[in-house]
């Protein structure tokens, strides 16, 4: 039996690229138009797992994102790096000058500022996905309308490519995370862990954490702040952090659920990052 995997985005985007890489030609990809289903359907076993972009090279976190791992109580898998190329795209027969707007994710936009300045001719409209835009010039026949996305939807759709690897920056990444119901063991030690602090409104409170996870030689590699709702002016922390003592690592999370807060550890896993 197949494994079925829940992604943002239709044949071509680039969470269905990495749902390929890493669960191979065999798994049933089960797309949706925004993340929050695709966090829903591993929630209730639905799909077997999940991929979810999480943070972009230039673009930064997806802070939406780490609220629904946490709210649909998922755990990290496992990351994995995918390259990104834009390529600004449409039906065959037209240039660059015929092209009265784009449309692509918001994400992908912004990665392709710099290029889409030389065409201030060009409107910009943001939408659901890369390749879903794609899909709709082909499906119907839209002239005067380019997409960005990936250069295998434009080969699934049939289009045509006006301008390559328009991103700009070309050593673009995403970081992308495999989400499942409940953490499978496995028997690898791990070098990284994602995990949510609640501080107690204390002063000094997040000076002294930092402090502390330092001295335990953790190297934080992201942390984002996000808005308790339920108690103003307080605020729980997102965390990645790597490490090469796990031991170091475990005694950091008992310090941290003894003298800070709450402690919520959405996954153990290896860094994939090169």
């Amino acid at each position: 039996m197949s494994l079925k995997i829940a992604i943002q985005g239709v044949p071509g985007s680039f969470h269905h690229q990495v749902a390929l890489i890493n669960f191979g030609s065999d798994a049933e990809i089960i797309p949706f138009n925004t993340f929050e289903p695709v966090a829903k359907s591993v929630s209730n076993r639905e799909a077997d797992f999940g991929v979810m972009a999480i943070e972009n090279s230039i673009a930064g976190a997806i802070l939406p994102n780490y609220d629904l791992i946490d709210r649909y109580e998922l755990s990290i898998r496992d990351e994995f790096y995918l390259p990104i190329a834009h390529q600004l795209m449409a039906l065959p027969g037209q240039k660059i000058e015929d092209i009265q707007e784009v449309r692509s994710h918001p994400m992908a936009i912004l990665q392709c500022k710099a290029f889409l300045a030389k065409h201030p001719h060009i409107q910009q409209f943001d939408d659901v996905d890369t390749a879903s835009v794609a899909k709709r010039i082909s499906d119907e026949k839209l002239t005067g309308i380019a997409a960005i996305a990936s250069e295998i939807a434009a080969e699934i759709y049939g289009l045509e490519l006006l301008a390559r690897n328009i991103q700009t920056i070309q050593n673009n990444f995403t970081r992308f995370i495999l989400l499942e119901k409940e953490k499978t063991n496995s028997h690898v030690t791990p070098n990284k862990a994602s995990f949510k602090v609640t501080i107690r409104n204390q002063p000094g409170g997040l000076a002294k954490l930092l402090t502390m996870i330092a001295d335990k030689g953790l190297d934080l590699s992201k942390i984002q702040s996000i808005p308790v709702i339920e108690k103003p002016w307080e605020y729980a922390f997102f965390i990645d952090a790597e490490f090469g003592d796990y031991l170091k690592y475990k005694e950091a999370m008992e310090l941290i659920k003894e003298d800070f807060g709450g402690l919520k550890i959405f996954g153990e896993y290896t860094s994939r990052k090169a």
